[in-house]
């Protein structure tokens, strides 16, 4: 005797199926708004970096923030050229590194002016020298440290490790270790190249937090403007400042003989830094430098305060 019902298998198999297309590489994507949040921020890092490395390199330049992407560490490694300039960051609070990578004409450009020159771009590609990676260390310590600042990260959390080779690369990540690289963009005069910031998933992941706790508070159409007390106004006051040569001696009779266009002969080494003066009293050691077209002072050590005497 047949059973006519059709059995369980055979009326599961007749049902339609419907097939949808699944990107595994958009797995764990950010948002749209935390994206803003974190180009906002980036695009904050940069503007600093501009000022620094302006000064430090006595040319004028700019660092733009040009957008980030994400994918897996294998794929970034299988696109690095053969000639590219990497330095590793690590922290005790993260188990991958932080990956600084510089196109080579770039980097040799700073080179050059680090040791005098006009910023002249390079005849040739070629490897930095032992030398080269040693001049360099200080801007990549430069870059770190406002990285730092950026992303909120206590003091000295970042160390600087020696540049590695692109064959390196493999013992600072696993395939399949998901990374972000930022791009930035960076123009010397006329010259213009480029520099990554690969972070692991784990930073990325702390940066994320601290834009989600920013977002209520950016929400908030409530806003409270409370009296300033005296401490805040006295803060916020202006006072005169000026850079200054203290205990400079000048003879009276060339005083006395200045005449437009004069120029008198101060009689004091150039490697003496200055003073910056705050209402005419002295607070940091500073030399002159230039930021863009302008007139600047970098500080240097801070001059501690001598009270004057009670009478």
């Amino acid at each position: 005797m047949t059973n006519a019902a059709p059995s369980k298998a055979k009326t599961e198999a007749a049902k339609p199926k419907h097939v949808t297309s699944c990107n595994f590489r958009s797995a764990s994507r950010i948002s749209n708004e935390d994206a803003r949040a974190l180009t906002s921020l980036h695009e904050g890092v940069a503007r600093n970096l501009t000022t620094a490395l302006d000064a430090f390199l006595g040319a004028a330049l700019e660092v733009r923030f040009e957008g980030f992407e994400q994918m897996r560490f294998e794929q970034h490694v299988a696109g690095i050229p053969e000639l590219l300039c990497i330095v590793p960051f690590s922290a005790h609070s993260l188990q991958r590194s932080i990956l600084l990578e510089f196109d080579i004409e770039i980097v040799l450009l700073m080179v050059d002016l680090l040791l005098g020159g006009a910023g002249e771009p390079s005849s040739g590609v070629r490897d930095l020298s032992e030398i080269e990676d040693e001049i360099l260390m200080d801007v990549f310590e430069l870059i770190m440290r406002q990285a730092e600042e950026g992303w909120r990260m206590s003091g000295g959390e970042l160390i600087l490790g020696s540049r590695v080779k692109p064959a390196m690369l493999d013992q600072y990540g696993q395939p399949g270790d998901k990374v972000t690289c930022l791009n930035f963009k960076l123009e010397i005069g006329p010259t213009t190249g480029s520099f990554k910031v690969l972070l692991p998933a784990a930073l990325l992941g702390r940066l994320l937090q601290q834009v989600k706790g920013d977002q209520p508070q950016k929400r908030s159409t409530i806003r409270q403007f409370p009296r300033q007390d005296i401490r805040q106004r006295i803060l916020d006051s202006d006072v005169e400042v000026s850079v200054e040569l203290p205990n400079l001696k000048v003879a009276v009779k060339d005083l006395v003989a200045l005449l437009p266009g004069s120029v008198i002969k101060l009689r004091a080494p150039v490697r003496n830094p200055g003073m910056l003066a705050a209402g005419g009293r002295g607070i940091f050691e500073a030399t002159p430098v230039r930021n863009g077209s302008r007139k600047a002072a970098q500080l240097g050590r801070r001059v501690a305060w001598a009270f004057p005497e009670s009478a």
